[in-house]
């Protein structure tokens, strides 16, 4: 038999055993609890406009906030960790390694509730401005990791072309070796917003207006109202709706980059 016929039924079998899995997955749901408890239509439209226009609108901002000033916060921090000051390095290294060992949620917790009373500070925006400095915080430590590999990745042959023609070590770093490192990274950072995302959905810890709910407090709050989980199914595909396009950019970039190198 040949290698290529070999291959055909090969891969026959296993779209065979796809298929078996999903009939069987299929007979096994309980088609009509599904739809009474996750497709109810009347419940469905009393989300609307709100699940868009407060929601999702939120999660996306609070997105954008946190990204913004992680991005700052890591840039600082990448930059210290490759410094030659020994104490820029164990600060940098410390506050990465603290805050990438912590669950987001318990920074989160930390920065609503524990913060405020041994420090007597109240947070700008209350409730959720303390939940988006803490995915600030936690997403800085991340993006700190990422941009530094990147950095270490611009061959040296850069910096030391550039130093010849005289430019200072500081204007190197920003003209030369940055800009090449952020084309680097620009996949890793696009995953981490990505991830900061679905990491907004944490802030309902916090409990937060209605004016201020994100997807995932908007559609729990809409279950205990309605007693159904539809709004459940409705945030997930809002989720998918805002995620799919950048994992898919993110795919786009990596073989770029692949191909690039």
């Amino acid at each position: 038999m040949k290698r290529s016929t070999r291959t055909k039924i090969n891969r026959g079998i296993l779209y065979a055993i796809l298929l078996v899995a999903l009939g069987l997955v299929a007979s096994l749901a309980d088609w009509p609890a599904i739809k009474e408890n996750f497709l109810d239509v009347d419940v469905l439209e009393t989300l609307w406009p709100e699940i868009v226009t407060v929601a999702a609108k939120n999660t996306i901002v609070y997105t954008i906030i946190a990204f913004a000033g992680g991005l700052v916060i890591a840039l600082f921090l990448a930059l210290m960790k490759l410094s030659p000051i020994a104490p820029y390095r164990w600060i940098a290294t410390s506050y990465i390694e603290f805050f990438r060992g912590l669950p987001a949620l318990v920074v989160i917790i930390g920065f609503g509730f524990a913060v405020p009373i041994a420090f007597g500070w109240r947070p700008p925006g209350g409730a959720i401005g303390a939940g988006i400095i803490a995915l600030i915080v936690v997403s800085g430590a991340y993006m700190a990791e990422t941009i530094r590999a990147g950095i270490q990745a611009v061959p040296k042959g850069q910096s030391e072309a550039a130093r010849s023609l005289g430019m200072s070590s500081s204007w190197t770093t920003v003209s030369v070796v940055l800009p090449q490192a952020f084309r680097i990274v620009i996949p890793p950072l696009t995953n981490e917003f990505v991830i900061l995302i679905k990491d907004t959905s944490l802030l309902f810890v916090l409990g937060v207006a209605a004016s201020e709910r994100e997807l995932t407090t908007f559609s729990r709050d809409a279950v205990t109202t309605n007693q159904d989980s539809s709004p459940l199914l409705a945030a997930a595909v809002l989720y998918l709706i805002i995620t799919l396009p950048l994992t898919r950019l993110v795919a786009r970039l990596e073989r770029r980059t692949q191909r690039a190198r």
